[in-house]
């Protein structure tokens, strides 16, 4: 019996020695912001903002969209500015 469950863990490592089925290598994502020079934040572009909202009209995080901490900082800074000028709304219904 603890030879077939030991055949078992040898066939399903696929000949890698790091394989683990419940870890899966995610590609790293890249900045928009940072790779885009030409792309320039703005807090009266809510059509830009929206990217960087979900459909309750939440901030998404760094690991969801995938930006820097700089950037980040200013994307969190230009919709909060939109929020307060009604370019924005708080919540979506």
């Amino acid at each position: 019996m603890a030879d077939k469950r030991q055949n078992n863990r040898r066939n399903n490592r696929n000949n890698d020695e790091d394989y683990n089925p419940k870890f899966r290598k995610v590609r790293k994502k890249v900045c928009a912001l940072c790779s885009d020079e030409n792309l320039v934040l703005d807090y009266k572009n809510a059509d830009q903002l929206k990217k960087f909202i979900n459909d309750k009209g939440k901030i998404l995080p760094r690991r969801a969209t995938g930006t820097c901490a700089k950037h980040q900082r200013d994307i969190t800074l230009a919709i909060k500015r939109a929020r307060h000028i009604a370019v924005l709304p708080y919540t979506q219904n």
